[in-house]
Order: structure tokens, then sequence, then C-alpha cells
């Protein structure tokens, strides 16, 4: 994004690029380092567990990179929610209890559906606030193409899909319910949301929305253990 130019008028905090702190090229470097040092890890698990999960992990840094990366950066495409659904939340909650368990349960699945439409929650949420600076810019989110109100209304229903979603896996395990309680952290970025906040007053809706996304992974995480 600093390199487009779209960091160049930012409402949210300083971008290194962007700003120009720093360098492009030194930004490069250090993404393909943490690209290098989570390849080797990965690789030792694929060696371990199964082969599959290289062909995982290649997708996934692949995935990482394309997001504003690129000759057409899917990101600009309004295709940023559906990668972020699928990488952080499907992708590594069964990749994970696959490389723990070798196996993908339904529960993991329906786990990986909650974290995966609270990450969307976050990403939502940023595009709404850069709607204005992202029109100028050319950069095409999902958020631009559905417009405020409708952008406004994804976000409530990704909580209320969480929501169920957890309901669902309660009938199964009545102590799965727990991560339900981690939703309630969701209520104040809620509120602001719907009174109509934009700009700088949407900042500590992102501070909230990864709260309640921590909260409740961490609520899901200990009634799926009880």
């Amino acid at each position: 994004d600093g390199v487009k130019g779209t960091d160049a008028v930012r409402v949210g905090p300083i971008r290194l690029v962007g700003s120009g702190l720093v360098a492009p090229k030194k930004v490069k470097i250090a993404a393909m380092l943490a690209f290098g040092v989570a390849a080797v890890f990965g690789l030792v698990i694929a060696l371990t567990v199964s082969l599959w999960l290289i062909v995982v992990g290649v997708a996934s840094i692949a995935a990482g990179w394309l997001y504003t990366g690129g000759p057409k950066p899917y990101g600009y495409l309004g295709l940023g929610e559906v990668f972020v659904f699928v990488f952080f939340g499907v992708v590594a909650t069964t990749g994970s209890t696959f490389a723990i368990s070798d196996q993908i349960t339904g529960q993991s699945l329906a786990a990986s559906i909650v974290v995966g439409c609270l990450a969307c929650a976050l990403l939502v949420v940023n595009n709404l606030r850069d709607i204005p600076t992202d029109t100028i810019a050319n950069k095409n989110t999902l958020a631009v193409r559905m417009g405020d109100k409708n952008t406004r209304f994804f976000y409530f229903s990704l909580f209320a899909a969480a929501l169920a979603m957890i309901l669902w896996l309660g009938f199964g395990d009545s102590s799965v319910l727990l991560g339900a309680v981690g939703l309630i952290a969701a209520i104040p970025a809620i509120k602001l949301v719907s009174s109509g906040a934009k700009g700088r007053d949407l900042i500590p809706v992102l501070e909230m929305t990864g709260r309640a996304q921590l909260l409740t992974g961490l609520a899901l995480s200990i009634g799926l253990l009880v």
C-alpha cells in the first residue's frame, strides 16, 4: 500500500512505508525473512505430520504476499475478506487441528467458521474506516464496493454468524457455549458502528473487535477442552 500510494492519506496509525519512515526495500526484506522463518518451521511440521501441509503452507505464503503485492493484489479487488476467512479461519484452525491430531473434525470446521468470521470483522471495520481514502486511491475493497451502509450491516452479520455457529456447536456440547461469553466484548464495537461513526472515530472499534476476537477464541477453546 505504501509503494502504491494508498497510504499517502492515512486516517489510522502511521504506516512505515506510507509515512516514509522506512524504505520499501527494508520492509520487503523483513517480510521475506518472516516468510522464511514460517516456511522452515512449517516444513518441519509437514515432514512430521503430512506432506500435504507443504501445499497449505505455500498457499498461505502466497495469500499473504498477494494481498497487496503483485500486479493484481486481491485486496484491491474486494476479495480480502474471502482470503482472510479461508486462511485466518478455516486453514489456521483446521490446519492446527490436523497437525496435532492428524484429523479434521466437524468441531474444528465449525470452530474455524467462528474464527474466520471474527477475523473478517476486523478487516471489514478497517476497510469501513478507509472507504473515503481507498476510493480516492482506487483500492476497490469489499467495503468500497458495498458502500458504507451495507458494510456496517455486513460487520453485524459476521458477529451474528459467529454466535449462530457457537450455538450450533452447543447442541452437541453445552460447554462450548462458553465461547458466546467472549462475544459480549463486541457489544461496544457494534454500538459504535451502528451509531454511524466514521474516520478516526472508528479507530477504537479496531481494538474492540480484536479484543472480542481474542476473548471469543480463548473462551471457545476452553469450552471445547472442558
